[in-house]
């Protein structure tokens, strides 16, 4: 019985065995079968890719010989019902103001009036100015613009009426009609936009407010990573400092350029220089002699100014209560030179006039809250040196040009402002004044701003 089991044994192992070797040398002939299959579809597909490659080459040759054929020219946009139809934004804004200095005797000191002078507006309600804005683009070639001043007193003007092109090659764009002017930082942004209620006393000094240009302006913006834009404009120079000037040609010159670009994914910032000449004919301004008599003076020569700007925005990128920090700073140097007539209407005394005055401020608004700012700001005007030939040559005393004795103007600014959404903001500002030959005007100004209808994103 032992003997019968040690040769059942073995025969029933075998048994046991062979199905499961025939099955592995089945499973590695189809493992052989399917790379062999998979070997052959790659060389198919190789040989194609090659072939494709060959006509390729052909191609691009054909067409290196081929004559270049001109671009076609871009279709006009589809016409709907509602393509002539610009989008149209209005702005409406007014303020109450409560002042400690009468507003009707508003002067900077040491300066000359620009004539346009506004300062902190009348006491009580008033009705600020309101915009009217139609923009559309015009065809594949020009968008255009039109803003509409709608004063206090029911007085009409048109802020900016220009066409910009959009496909000129190589970064550049122009634009024409009557606009903003590019130089600085703070003069091309409309006043809602406006972290303050007013301008810095710079602006209103300078230019009596936002420099506008009556002629073209030429753009280039570099394809470099950083933002690199380089400007330049002319036209008719009415505006302040400048005047039209009684014969052909242009006045009013404007080169600026701009420089920016972010830190990290938190930070961004912006810098430029400017440089703005026009010249004056006849510019003249009220004012009172050494006893008290009213005189009219008139300035006749050339203006040229710098300006200089920067700004910072810092938003952390991983706030979830929408903080922001705005720092802005501008600083202006004017040299004026020529002559001066005093008293045109009467003694009509003429000599040289030369002066080198500076301007500048700088402001810092914090956004705590998704909906809630607070800000301050720091002007400071410097009369600097002044040259009245009249004075110099003992003809008049200093005294007999009141307005352009020595001083030193200043403001400080507070404000806190309230946005409910993105179109519509309160605002309350106090301010303490001086910067006329007074004592200090503390100026409490409480601002609504409300937006209707279609509006572009601001700048930078």
């Amino acid at each position: 019985m032992g003997h019968l089991s040690r040769i059942i044994a073995p025969v029933a192992i075998a048994a046991m065995v062979a199905p499961a070797a025939v099955q592995a040398a089945d499973d590695v002939e189809a493992l052989r079968a399917e790379i062999a299959a998979i070997k052959a579809e790659y060389a198919q597909r190789v040989t194609a890719l090659e072939a494709r490659i060959d006509q390729l080459e052909t191609t691009a040759t054909t067409a290196a010989a081929a004559p270049v054929e001109p671009p076609p020219v871009p279709a006009a946009p589809a016409r709907t019902s509602s393509a002539f139809n610009p989008s149209i934004s209005v702005i409406l804004a007014g303020n109450y103001a409560d002042l400690s200095q009468d507003p009707g005797d508003f002067n900077f000191a040491g300066f000359m009036p620009s004539g346009g002078e506004i300062g902190p507006g009348e006491r009580s309600f008033n009705l600020g100015e309101s915009e009217v804005t139609f923009a559309a683009s015009v065809d594949p070639y020009f968008t255009a613009a039109l803003t509409m001043a709608l004063s206090a007193a029911g007085e009409t003007g048109v802020e900016e009426a220009f066409a910009r092109t959009t496909s000129l090659p190589a970064g550049f764009s122009v634009k024409g009609g009557r606009f903003f002017s590019g130089f600085g930082y703070l003069n091309e942004i409309h006043a809602h936009a406006w972290d303050f209620v007013d301008q810095p006393l710079v602006y209103q000094a300078f230019y009596g407010g936002q420099y506008g240009q009556d002629g073209l302006q030429v753009k280039w913006l570099a394809p470099t990573d950083l933002f690199l834009e380089f400007g330049a404009e002319t036209g008719g120079g009415g505006e302040f400092p400048g005047t039209r000037l009684g014969r052909n040609g242009l006045n009013g010159t404007t080169l600026f350029t701009h420089l920016g670009g972010d830190l990290g994914d938190s930070i961004g910032w912006r810098a430029g220089l400017s440089w703005l000449g026009m010249d004056a004919e006849d510019r003249a301004y009220e004012d009172v002699d050494s006893a008290g008599n009213a005189v009219v003076n008139s300035f006749t020569g050339s203006s040229e100014t710098w300006i200089a700007d920067a700004t910072f925005k810092w938003t952390p990128a991983s706030s979830t209560r929408r903080q922001a920090l705005k720092l802005q700073a501008e600083y202006m140097r004017r040299t004026e030179d020529g002559s001066l007539a005093y008293d045109v209407g009467g003694a009509g005394l003429n000599d040289s006039y030369r002066s080198e005055q500076d301007g500048w401020y700088v402001q810092g608004v914090y956004q705590f809250n998704p909906r809630w700012r607070f800000g301050v700001r720091y002007d400071e005007l410097d009369p600097g040196s002044t040259r009245i030939g009249l004075v110099q040559s003992g003809d008049l005393l200093a005294a007999d040009f009141p307005l352009l004795l020595p001083a030193s103007p200043s403001r400080i600014t507070t404000m806190i402002d309230f946005s409910p959404s993105e179109f519509s903001r309160l605002r309350a500002q106090y301010a303490w004044d001086d910067s006329r030959d007074a004592d200090t005007d503390r100026q409490l100004l409480l601002q609504y701003i409300y937006a209707l209808g279609a509006h572009g994103a601001h700048k930078f």
